[in-house]
Formats: C-alpha cells, structure tokens, sequence
C-alpha cells in the first residue's frame, strides 16, 4: 500500500480541494508510527529559502518518505528559477515559431503539442507544478523552468491541474533520472566555435564517461548556458581563458557560490599574465630562461636589450595561448617594429632569450603531482609547435611518456613552477638543453586531446581528474 500526501502552505488550505493538508499539519503528525510507504506532493511555496515548502521537502527526504520535488531541485530552481537549452530536433518535437508558455503539471504540458519538451524539462528538474517560458532561438530553445504552487495557478488552470495530480496520486511515479544515480552534477565548460580549443570533443566524450563512473553527472555547458551555477556542485573550464571574458567571470562566480572549480578564479589570474608568472620566477627561483620586462622602446631600451641578448630575441604579450603573442626579431629593425606594436597593447611586455630545441616538454601537473607528459615538436620549418600562420602545417609531432621517464630536472622544474600557481590542473611549457630545464610559462587549462596528451595513459587520464574532482567534492561535503 502507498499512501500520497498533497502539502500545501498554511493559509492555503481552506482554498484547497479536500484530503489536502497543510504544512503543519504534516509536520506534526507525520511521521506516524507502522505507517505505510508515503510520498509527498509538495505544492507549497518554495522560492523563499528556509520556506514552509523548502521544510516540507527537507522533512520528507529525513523520513524516508518519496519527496516531489526534492530539496535539490527546490534549490535549482529558486531566485528565478533555471534556463535550460534544447535542442528541438533531437527531441524530434514541434518547434514553437514564437515565445510560448507552458503550465506542466506532474510532467504533462496543458498544450500537448509540445509534450516531448515538457518530458525532458521534468527530467531535468522533476516537480509537480512547473512554469515553462520557451524561446526560440538560432541555436535552440531558450528555457526559462520557475517552480509554481497552487494558489499560482491561473483559476481556470486549477482544475485541470488538479485531475493531473489527482491521477498521479493512483499511479506509479516515474523516475526520470535514469538508471543511473548521480551524487554530484559538474558543468563542462567549452566552445564548439574555438579554433583550438582546449580538449576535443574525444577527450570531452571521456570525461563525460570518467565522471558517470564516479558518480559526476557531466554536462558539456556553453557559457550562456550558466544562468544559475548553483544547480552544479562543479566548475571543469575547457575552453581558453582570459581576464577579460567570461571564463573568469564565471569561475569567480562559481567560486563563490561554493563549487569545485578548475581552472580557479586565481590559477586563470596568474597564469594569464606572464609578468606575474616571470616574476614570481626570478622570486622562488624557479628555472626559466633569461627575461626582462619592457616598458618602452627608445633607443636607450634598445641598445640595452641588444647587449643583454643579442639577436634572435623573442617577444611576449603578457597575455596569449597556444603561441599567440608571441614573436621574434632577428636584427634592431624588427625589434623596434614590434616593441612600438606590443607596447600599444599593453604597458609591459617581455623581452626573452632566445633557446631553439627540437621540442618543448609539457607537464600536466593536478594538485602538485605530475600526471601526464608530452613532448610537442616544433611545426615544420618554424621555431614554434604552433605555426599560426601555417593552415598545412599548423602544429609539429609529439609523443606521451610516462612521468618516470620525464629527466628528473624537467620533472622537478614542472613541480616548482605549479607550486608558484596553486593546487589545481596546469601544463608546464619547458625547454630542455645540456641537462637543464627552463620553464616557458604554466597553462591554466592545458591541452588534453584524445590520442595526444592521452596516449600512455589512455582512460585512466580522465578518470584521475575526475577522481580529483569527486575527493574534492567530497572533502567538501554536502
């Protein structure tokens, strides 16, 4: 036998149907003693924390009984509720030719034209009354899902909704979270559109199947999908970072709302400028090659960096991924061009020795332990391993090793030089020559591309960043 209970708040109830009860009246008589399995259909108010409809639910899950909607999706759905992205064709539905709004009672829309919509949102976020502001856009269907109690029902709404919930009180509840039960949800940050994007859509599929294997439910997310950060418990950023976009923003965001994020707020911030990196260099002594900062480019400048390095010397934007903002000049006339260019940007840039080897080691490093190595080649007929001015021969060779065979000056540069950032997932650029190591730069989201940075250590590169995520997760506690 099960036994459904309809709450709905206090001053509420005379205007209820009848066998609907009241918070209190839940609260102080339930749980009852040899009680029958019970579920509770919460209809209370819940956009106001710490709510009478937020205890009912909260109450429900401590005594074991079957709770619609969770307190989860009560707090997903709270301060204006949640924005999801769907794509119509994949659903195989109707696609609304202009805004549209829904009333979705116990999973079933009050227009049944668009009943696959209402399907997926319910699975997502599993409530009895839901409130649907649908708008097509070009790259889908805008979302807007806010949580309804009754006495927001329109009245001519009321009683339709009532014979929806009336029917769900005689049948089995369907459970639409899968057969699989996720503890965690994590936000998959990228961008389809990036040139080169931090991780492939190979390396992001196996992150997805890692985090299953954990318990992280994963989402691959765009930026503007990240309306309400609070219904993830995780932040994972593969898309190229700057201070000045969104990436940051909402790291810092997710930061502070409580969620294990990677790249952090203060690894994008370090890593992104490389005044601060070279600095902090000369400062923990950590092996890099010679550089200087630059801040004009008069004569006086020029005859000094001539007699510090000579020529070839190389030039550094503070800022720049994937070789970008990166130059050389081989004789005065170059180096002037390009310090009058760099210096309109930006108030520093570097001046560094110039090194030419065959390749340049990465280090994947993940909370001060070195997890995967590389090394990248440089593309053909160029001093760089990418060659942005190149479509054929974009990007030179590489090879995965195991960290054991990594020299143990290149290992140990790598390790000092993360350390100098922070605890979370960096790739440390370095240059080896005659037994030593010089480290170029730290990578706040490194490169991991299916059969690439992968290739020794194949799936098991995935599931040691998720499990990273997951102790983080857990230490945190929820």
């Amino acid at each position: 036998m099960l036994t459904t209970l309809f709450v709905v708040d206090d001053d509420q109830v005379s205007a209820s149907p009848q066998g609907f009860i009241g918070f209190n009246h839940y609260l102080q008589d339930y749980p009852k003693l040899g009680e029958p399995k019970t579920r509770i259909i919460n209809l209370c108010d819940t956009e106001r924390y710490l709510s009478q409809g937020y205890y009912c639910s909260l109450l429900a899950e401590a005594r074991g009984h079957w709770a619609l909607p969770s307190v989860k999706t009560i707090n997903a759905l709270r301060n204006g509720g949640a924005t999801l992205w769907l794509d119509a064709s994949s659903l195989k539905c109707a696609m609304p030719k202009e805004d549209l709004s829904l009333v979705v009672t116990m999973g079933q829309a009050d227009n049944a034209e668009f009943q696959k919509i209402a399907d997926r949102v319910f699975q997502e976020y599993p409530a009895p009354l839901l409130a649907l502001e649908i708008v097509p856009k070009k790259q889908g269907l805008k979302v807007q899902v806010s949580r309804l109690s009754l006495n927001q029902i329109a009245q001519e709404q009321q009683q339709a909704c009532l014979e929806v919930l009336s029917q769900a009180a005689q049948t089995k509840w369907r459970k639409h979270s899968g057969s699989k039960k996720y503890r965690w949800d994590l936000a998959l940050l990228v961008d389809p559109n990036e040139k080169v994007p931090p991780s492939d859509k190979g390396a992001l599929d196996r992150f997805v199947k890692a985090g299953s294997k954990l318990g992280i439910r994963v989402q691959p997310v765009e930026a503007e999908q990240l309306v309400q950060l609070n219904q993830y418990d995780a932040l994972f950023i593969r898309q190229t970072t700057a201070i000045n976009h969104p990436t940051y923003q909402l790291a810092t965001a997710a930061e502070e709302q409580g969620l294990v994020v990677i790249d952090d707020p203060e690894s994008i911030l370090r890593c992104c400028n490389k005044v601060f990196l070279h600095d902090a260099f000369n400062y923990q002594k950590v092996p890099s090659l010679k550089t200087v900062f630059v801040s004009r480019s008069d004569e006086a400048t020029l005859d000094q960096l001539e007699e510090t390095f000579g020529y070839p010397v190389v030039l550094k934007m503070p800022e720049g991924s994937f070789s970008n903002g990166v130059y050389k000049a081989k004789d005065r006339e170059e180096l002037k061009t390009l310090t009058d260019k760099l210096l309109k940007d930006s108030a520093l840039v570097l001046a560094q020795e110039y090194l030419f080897t065959e390749y340049d080691w990465r280090i994947g490093v993940l909370n001060g332990r070195a997890l995967y190595a590389c090394r990248y080649f440089m593309a053909r007929g160029h001093w760089q391993i990418y060659n942005h001015g190149s479509s054929r021969f974009f990007s030179g060779g590489f090879d995965a090793l195991a960290t054991f065979e990594v020299p143990r000056p290149v290992l140990q540069a790598a390790l000092k030089a993360a350390a100098v950032v922070g605890n979370g997932l960096y790739g440390i650029d370095i240059k080896e020559a005659d037994g030593k190591a010089y480290v170029l730069e730290v990578n706040d989201n490194p490169s991991i591309d299916h059969g690439v940075e992968d290739k020794y250590l194949g799936e098991e590169l995935y599931m040691q960043i998720m499990s990273e995520f997951l102790r983080r997760l857990e230490s945190r506690g929820q």
